[in-house]
């Protein structure tokens, strides 16, 4: 008597087959997507962390000594951010942020903490990729959170500002620093089209975390 498989056997081994290639390709496809938010993630930490380096090293923007650097996020262009030397105005006794008694000094420092587009500041502008967007962005003053697309959507704009000597970010909304009352955190939120987010947070102290686990 020979033994052998049957049509029903065969067909039903090659359902197993069928499924668990699915099962592989789909889970895949999953972790690939993911990984790639992830990594983007970490590109925009660490580019924040460059801006730090630059402001808190006093690399030279320009002719302008002493000047922070920034990141800009804009509500309107969700997948472009701005890295930016803060170089304008020049020092100033009325500077919103960095105010000196005499402007003349070498360590007086340039700059209002907030992104001037049209006054030479930027240094590079960044595009993300594979549809990966800042869908979110908030920050936290005066005891309450406000946002670009929660929380009241009243933000417009972010700045993330470094300046000598102290690594403790300046943060501006909408294009102005508060001294009375300033940002002191603030939360990126990265989405991709195939779902899934990923969270950047800033403290007062100037810690950078790309695994914070939500914004507000």
């Amino acid at each position: 008597m020979r033994a052998g498989f049957t049509l029903i056997e065969m067909l039903v081994v090659l359902a197993i087959i069928v499924i668990i290639t699915t099962i592989v390709i789909t889970s895949q496809g999953s972790f690939n997507r993911t990984l790639i938010l992830t990594n983007t993630t970490y590109d925009v930490a660490l580019t924040l962390r460059s801006a730090e380096s630059y402001g808190v090293g006093s690399r030279a923007a320009g002719g302008m000594v002493n000047a922070g650097y920034g990141l800009d996020f804009n509500r309107g262009t969700p997948t472009v951010f701005t890295l930016f030397a803060d170089a304008y105005p020049t020092p100033s006794s009325s500077s919103v942020c960095h105010p000196t008694s005499d402007p003349g000094a070498p360590d007086a420092k340039p700059g209002n903490c907030s992104y001037e587009s049209g006054s030479g500041e930027t240094v590079t502008s960044y595009t993300l990729g594979r549809g990966i967007s800042v869908n979110d962005f908030c920050a936290f003053s005066a005891g309450s959170w406000s946002c670009a697309n929660s929380h009241g959507s009243s933000l417009s704009t972010l700045d993330i500002v470094f300046s000598r000597p102290s690594p403790q970010p300046f943060m501006s909304v909408n294009g102005s620093y508060s001294p009375v009352f300033p940002v002191t955190a603030s939360c990126l939120a990265l989405t991709s089209p195939q779902g899934g987010a990923r969270f950047i947070s800033v403290s007062a102290t100037g810690e950078i975390s790309a695994t914070a686990t939500s914004c507000p």
